[in-house]
């Protein structure tokens, strides 16, 4: 009964922390990006849509680039924060094993589809 309890509340009490390390995965992400841009193309900013002076290759290939490091670091840091809590508690964070979007006790019929 008290391990059931403690698998109900824990993803209540990990949706803060939860929080604070998609911010850190952002952030990551940021510096992550801006160096690699930098290392590939020489410069200090990558291309926005909105750049007028930017070919659609170049455009496409920033956004690309950003979001393939963005979901990377988000990953490891959500990983990375899920780990330790299953190492300290005994129990993973999120509602189901592999549910990384949602945090807290499954919906009625959540499984359904």
């Amino acid at each position: 009964m008290a391990k059931s309890r403690k698998k109900l509340k824990l993803p209540l009490v990990y949706a803060p922390l939860g929080l604070v390390l998609s911010w850190a995965g952002g952030a990551l992400g940021a510096l992550v990006f801006r160096r690699t841009w930098r290392a590939l193309r020489g410069e200090e900013d990558a291309p926005t849509a909105l750049d007028r002076n930017r070919g659609w290759g170049e455009v496409l290939l920033g956004a690309a680039l950003q979001g393939a490091v963005f979901a990377v670091a988000r990953s490891a840091v959500d990983r990375t924060g899920a780990t330790a809590i299953e190492r300290s508690t005994g129990v993973w964070p999120t509602a189901r094993k592999g549910d990384r979007d949602r945090v807290g006790p499954p919906s009625a019929g959540s499984d359904a589809a």
